[in-house]
């Protein structure tokens, strides 16, 4: 349990999670733009567009967030 704990918290890697009314997104590396219908978020390696409507920030923690709203699309740039 210990090993699962210490894998858990060395963890870097970016990682979208959708659910039918929330996304929720660890270890990114920062929100570009926050808007009703759009918000725009850099990886180390990509940014995520993220359009819908009534968008909003439930958590914001280091790296981590938590976004509600309706969400039309999500769409992967690579940088």
């Amino acid at each position: 349990m210990f090993e699962r704990v210490k894998e858990y918290i060395q963890d870097n890697e970016f990682r979208l999670t959708l659910f039918e009314d929330r996304i929720h997104i660890i270890n990114y590396v920062k929100i570009l733009s926050l808007e009703t219908e759009r918000i725009s978020i850099l990886t180390s390696s990509k940014r995520i567009v993220i359009k819908g409507e009534n968008l909003v920030l439930n958590r914001l923690l280091e790296c981590e967030v938590l976004i509600l709203g309706n969400v039309f699309s999500i769409e992967v740039f690579y940088e």
